[in-house]
């Protein structure tokens, strides 16, 4: 908490989100079909909130557009168009392993380490 008025971040917010779906929502729910559906919806959306989460708090997201812009490519579908045209070689592949583990971080946190 920092201040008088304490204003929760984003994450802050979304992580509250999840935990409400996770718990309350699913947990809260009786037997019966619609519950079953329900329960399910509130599975996908907390696991959705827990992605953004994570996004919001990736401190590495810009290591990805530092390494395409090290190749000379403003963005991902810059660094696409050129591989497409057969532009580039094997100098691509470190910006393509960035892109990759900011993406398995984000959506898939601990896989690297498996």
């Amino acid at each position: 908490m920092t201040g008088l008025h304490y204003k929760p971040t984003a994450a802050e917010l979304v992580a509250a989100v999840a935990e409400f779906l996770e718990t309350e929502v699913r947990d809260g729910t009786g037997p019966d079909d619609r519950a079953a559906a329900l329960r399910f919806h509130a599975r996908v959306a907390a696991n959705v909130l827990r992605t953004v989460e994570r996004e919001l708090l990736d401190d590495t997201a810009d290591e990805p557009l530092r390494v395409m812009r090290t190749l000379g490519y403003d963005d991902e579908a810059e660094l696409a168009a050129a591989i497409r045209a057969g532009d580039c070689g094997d100098e691509v592949v470190p910006a393509l392993h960035a892109l990759v583990r900011h993406r398995l971080r984000v959506a898939h946190p601990g896989y690297e380490q498996q």
